[in-house]
C-alpha cells in the first residue's frame, strides 16, 4: 500500500511542509528511516536524527522548528505520538480489510455471519455459530458449535474457540489462543484414581477484550468464566475455570490464575504472577512480577514477593534479606560473647 503526504495529512488533519505528492509504503524508526518510509518525532532525545533520516515523510509536533536543512517532508500535527498511533491503527485496518470466504474451509449450514466477513482458508465454523459485522477470521481457526461473536472482532490464525463461548464487540484474539477448553476438574476415588468432572459452563469475553498469543481461558464447571469489558491479556497466560476478571484489568505474560478467583477492576498484574483459587482481589490492585498471591487482597494494595507482601514492606525487608549472612554472623558473635561473659560470672 502506498500513501502520499497529502493523503496522510488528510487522515491526521496535519499541515505539510515539503513535497505533498511524495509517497511512502512502509513505516520506520526515525534513526533507521529509508527512502519510501514514514516515521515520526515526538521525543526530543531523537531530534538530531531528523537531520540525517532518509525517511520520506516525518510526522512532527506543530511547534517543531528545524535548525538545519531537511530532506524529509514534514507533516505537522498537535501531537506527533498520538497521530502516529492513529496512523498505525488506520494502517492495520486497511491491511486487514479482507472479505470473503477462502477455500478450503467448512461453514455449517446453520452458521450465520454479518457484512464484510472474512474467513481464512482451512477454518471451521460449527453449527449455530453467529458472527457479527466486519469480523475477520484468519486461516486455521476453529469456532465450535453455538459460539456467538460480536461486531468488529479479529481472530488471528490458529486460534481455537470452543463451543458455547460468547465473544463481545471489538475483541482481538491472537494466534494459538484457546478459549473454552475444559477446566482442570478431576475428583479422586478410593483407589487414588481420578475421574473427570464434566465442565458444562462456558467462557464470556465482553467488549474490547484482547487475548494474547498462546493464552488459554478455560470454560466454567458450571456458569461462566468471565472477562469483563476492556480486559487486556498478554501472551501465554492461563485463566482457569470460573475465574472472573474485572473491567480494564491488564495482565502480563506467563501469569496463572487458579479456579474461581475473582479479580477486580483496573488491576495491573505483572509477568509470572501465580494466583491461587477461590480468593478475591479488589479493585486497582498492583502486583509486581513473579509474586505469589495466596490470600484475599483489598482495594488499592501494591504487592510483591512470594508469598506477596505489601510493596513497601517488601522493599524494606529486602534490605535485610541481602544482609542476612552478615546479620547471622553478628548474632553468632554476640551469642559467643554473651556465653563467654556468662561463664566468667
Amino acid at each position: 500500500m502506498k500513501f502520499t503526504a497529502t493523503q496522510i495529512a488528510g487522515i491526521l488533519g496535519g499541515e505539510i511542509e515539503g513535497n505533498p505528492q511524495i509517497m511512502v509504503h512502509k513505516l520506520s524508526k526515525i534513526e533507521e528511516g529509508v527512502d519510501g518510509s514514514l516515521t515520526f518525532l515526538a521525543n526530543p532525545k531523537y531530534t538530531s536524527y531528523i537531520y540525517t533520516t532518509q525517511a520520506s515523510i516525518t510526522i512532527v509536533n506543530k511547534d517543531f522548528v528545524p535548525e538545519q536543512e531537511l530532506t524529509t517532508t514534514l507533516i505537522k500535527v498537535d501531537d506527533a505520538y498520538k497521530s502516529f498511533s492513529k496512523l498505525l491503527e488506520y494502517y492495520n485496518q486497511v491491511k486487514n480489510n479482507k472479505v470473503g470466504i477462502e477455500k478450503p474451509s467448512f461453514v455449517s449450514d446453520s452458521a450465520k455471519f454479518g457484512e464484510a466477513f472474512y474467513l481464512g482458508a482451512f477454518s471451521y465454523l460449527g453449527d449455530n455459530v453467529e458472527i457479527g459485522n466486519n469480523v475477520k477470521v484468519y486461516p486455521n481457526v476453529y469456532i465450535g458449535d453455538n459460539v456467538t461473536i460480536g461486531n468488529d472482532c479479529v481472530i488471528f490464525a490458529g486460534a481455537k474457540i470452543y463451543s458455547e463461548s460468547i465473544i463481545g464487540n471489538d475483541c482481538v484474539i491472537h494466534s494459538g489462543a484457546i478459549i473454552g477448553a475444559d477446566g482442570f476438574g478431576f475428583t479422586p476415588n478410593t483407589n487414588g484414581e481420578y475421574s473427570k468432572v464434566p465442565q458444562t459452563g462456558n467462557v464470556i469475553l465482553e467488549d474490547n477484550v484482547d487475548v494474547g498469543a498462546g493464552t488459554t481461558i478455560d470454560r466454567a464447571t458450571l456458569g461462566s468464566t468471565v472477562l469483563r469489558k476492556g480486559v487486556k491479556l498478554d501472551n501465554q497466560i492461563q485463566i482457569a475455570h470460573n475465574v472472573e476478571i474485572g473491567e480494564h484489568t491488564a495482565i502480563a505474560a506467563q501469569t496463572g490464575i487458579a479456579g474461581s478467583t475473582k479479580i477486580g477492576k483496573h488491576c495491573l498484574i505483572g509477568g509470572q504472577v501465580g494466583i491461587v483459587g477461590h480468593i478475591t482481589i479488589g479493585d486497582r490492585v498492583k502486583i509486581q512480577a513473579q509474586s505469589g498471591i495466596g490470600r484475599n487482597i483489598k482495594d488499592d494494595e501494591v504487592l510483591q514477593g512470594s508469598p506477596a507482601l505489601n510493596y513497601g514492606d517488601y522493599n524494606k525487608s529486602y534490605v535485610h534479606f541481602k544482609n542476612l549472612p552478615k546479620i547471622i554472623n553478628q548474632v553468632n558473635e554476640l551469642e559467643k560473647k554473651f556465653n563467654h561473659e556468662s561463664q566468667q560470672h
